[in-house]
Parts: structure tokens; C-alpha cells; sequence
């Protein structure tokens, strides 16, 4: 029996995936991606709401805002908020890389994939 695996793809040497599986493969992609972006968010909304003391709505402007790339709104005022915002600002920016990463590599992943299967066909 063969296991699947979010980050198992097929070898050099085995066929295209059926487009039905890659399509389902993408979706579980997208869907970690998606995970792993709101946990952040919900990481972010709860430092800023803990250590700025900003009400929920807020926090999830600012957290969304830096999760983004954009900057916050509203600046810290308290020095463990800096520290937070500062930390939570470099986190955000290596999450977006690795989100998008994880949505493009079986897109990437098939594409070259296809490249090698007409290689060996002599197509």
C-alpha cells in the first residue's frame, strides 16, 4: 500500500500524476498553506492584544496588516510590544516565503516533472 504524503511527489522515473490527484494535491497545498497563515494570524492577534492591551479587532488589523507585508497601523507604545512586533514582523516575512512555497511546489514539481516525462519519450 502506498502512503501519500503532503510533501511526497512522484520520482523521475514514475508516470504523470492524473490530473484529478494533482488538483487534490494542490488543494491539500493550498489548505496547509492556510493553516499555517492563520495560526500566525492567531499568534499575532494575541501578542498584540497581549502585550499592547489592544482590543481584538485591532489586534487582527495589525497582525493581518505585518502577516501581509504591509506594516502595522497603529505603532507600539510599550517596549515588550516593540519586541513583540519586531520578532512577529521577521516571523511573518519567512512565513509568507514558506506559504507560498508550499502552494507553488507541486505546481513547480509537475511542471518540471513533465519536462522530464517528454524527455524520456523522446517527444
Amino acid at each position: 500500500m502506498r502512503r501519500h504524503h503532503l510533501l511526497r511527489f512522484e520520482g523521475m522515473r514514475e508516470p504523470l500524476l492524473p490530473t484529478s490527484a494533482f488538483a487534490r494535491r494542490v488543494a491539500r497545498s493550498f489548505a496547509v498553506a492556510t493553516l499555517l497563515i492563520g495560526v500566525s494570524l492567531a499568534g499575532g492577534m494575541a501578542g498584540y492584544a497581549g502585550f499592547e492591551g489592544m482590543a481584538v479587532i485591532d489586534a487582527f488589523v495589525n497582525a493581518s496588516m505585518i502577516l501581509s507585508g504591509m506594516g502595522p497601523l497603529d505603532a507600539p507604545k510599550t517596549f515588550s510590544g516593540k519586541l513583540f512586533a519586531g520578532t512577529y514582523a521577521l516571523y511573518s516575512g519567512l512565513v509568507l516565503i514558506l506559504a507560498a512555497g508550499v502552494v507553488l511546489a507541486p505546481i513547480v514539481h509537475r511542471l518540471l516533472h513533465q519536462f522530464h516525462v517528454d524527455d524520456e519519450d523522446g517527444k
